[in-house]
């Protein structure tokens, strides 16, 4: 009489064992994480802490979290021109120091200031755009 034979043995592959205990296990996948709206609470909570010098990077044990957002390319526009003029006077800048200049800047606004900004802006359609066919 003929046996059956196991998907191992019928493809080919070679039948794992258990490991031994202590053993290292290989690491499970991250879970991607989206960050919150985290404008609001860095409005809501300016920094206490003092600025570093110029010239050294500020060294800090905060937790940095990446995230994606949608602009109108008029506003990557003005990104690229604000970069420009910061390096006229020989300060090279990211991108992402400049929003974050700007969240200050907005943080010092009074609240009819901050509300005329935000009123100012065109509004976008939420989510992320199709990608051309």
């Amino acid at each position: 009489m003929a046996t059956r034979k196991t998907s191992a043995e019928r493809t080919g592959s070679k039948s794992r064992r258990p490991a031994a205990p202590g053993a290292a296990q290989p690491a499970p996948a991250r879970a991607r994480k989206r960050a919150g709206p985290v404008v609001a609470e860095a409005a809501a909570a300016p920094s206490a802490e003092p600025a570093a010098p110029p010239g050294k990077p500020a060294v800090t044990g905060t937790k940095l979290v990446r995230d994606s957002f949608t602009m109108p390319q008029a506003d990557f526009e003005l990104v690229a021109l604000l970069k420009a003029r910061a390096l006229e006077f020989k300060r090279p800048t990211k991108k992402s120091e400049l929003l974050r200049a700007g969240l200050h800047a907005l943080n010092r606004l009074n609240d009819k200031a901050l509300q005329a900004a935000l009123e100012s802006l065109t509004p976008l359609k939420t989510g992320r755009p199709k990608k051309p066919a």
